[in-house]
C-alpha cells in the first residue's frame, strides 16, 4: 500500500472514485467496508480453494504512461500456485512473442488479475504488483503443470495488494467442455447400468 493509501481498497477507490461514489450515493456503503479495514490482502481458504479450480484468468498491465493492456493466461486447473500468503505465481508459456506484458512490467510493475468462474457465476479481482522471473529454472519447474503440453518461457510472480469478490449479477452461466463431457459420460454410464439391470429383471421374469 502506498503512502497515499489508508485502506487496502484505496488501490481502486481513489479520491476521484470516492467523489463519484459520493455524488451517486454509494460512498456511505463503501465507507463501512473501509471501517472494517478495506478489502482482504492475504490469501485465505476461500481464495485458495478458488485458485485450485482456476484454469483461466485475465492479466492486466499498463505502460509507464498508463496505456492499459490485458492478456489471457490459462492452463490446467490449479496452474496458479500460492508461494506465500501474499504471493501467487504461474509459469508463463511461449506464445506469439509480442512480449507486451513483459515490456509493460519492465517499466510499471502495477498489475491486476481478473478471474471469472462462469460455472459458479462468481468472480475475483486482485490488485498488486508483478514481476517476470526468467532466470530461475527450479521455480519454473515447480510451477509447470505435470504433463501439460506447453513450453514455459518465464514465470510471473504476483504480489497481492488487495482482493475482492463480486456478486453474480449479470454473469452468464457457462461450463467448460471437459466438465460437460465428464458429466455426460457419468450420465451415460449410469444409463447403461440401469439398462443392464432392467434387462436382467426382464430375463428373470421370462425364465
Amino acid at each position: 500500500m502506498s503512502d497515499t493509501q489508508i485502506y487496502s481498497s484505496d488501490v481502486a477507490f481513489t479520491p476521484a472514485v470516492k467523489t463519484i461514489q459520493t455524488r451517486k450515493g454509494s460512498r456511505e456503503a463503501y465507507a463501512h467496508v473501509e471501517q472494517r479495514g478495506g478489502w482482504r490482502t492475504e490469501i485465505d481458504e476461500d481464495l485458495a480453494a478458488r485458485l485450485t479450480e482456476t484454469n483461466s484468468l485475465y492479466f492486466a498491465t499498463s505502460t509507464a504512461d498508463g496505456q492499459p493492456y490485458i492478456q489471457h493466461r490459462g492452463g490446467p486447473k490449479g496452474f496458479v500456485k500460492i508461494l506465500d500468503n501474499n504471493t501467487l505465481a504461474f509459469a508463463d508459456y511461449s506464445g506469439n512473442r509480442q512480449y507486451v506484458t513483459q515490456g509493460n512490467l519492465s517499466e510499471n510493475r502495477k498489475a491486476y488479475i481478473f478471474i471469472m468462474d462462469y460455472a459458479h457465476r462468481r468472480r475475483v479481482k486482485l490488485w498488486g504488483e508483478a514481476r517476470v522471473v526468467d532466470d530461475d529454472p527450479a521455480l519454473m519447474s515447480s510451477l509447470m503443470p505435470k504433463g501439460y503440453k506447453a513450453r514455459p518461457e518465464q514465470v510471473i510472480v504476483f504480489r497481492i495488494s488487495a482482493w475482492d469478490t463480486n456478486c453474480p449479477q449479470h454473469i452468464p452461466q457457462k461450463f467448460d467442455a471437459a466438465d460437460v463431457a465428464a458429466a455426460l459420460a457419468a450420465r451415460d454410464g449410469r444409463i447403461a447400468e440401469l439398462e443392464a439391470e432392467l434387462a436382467a429383471l426382464k430375463g428373470e421374469r421370462l425364465a
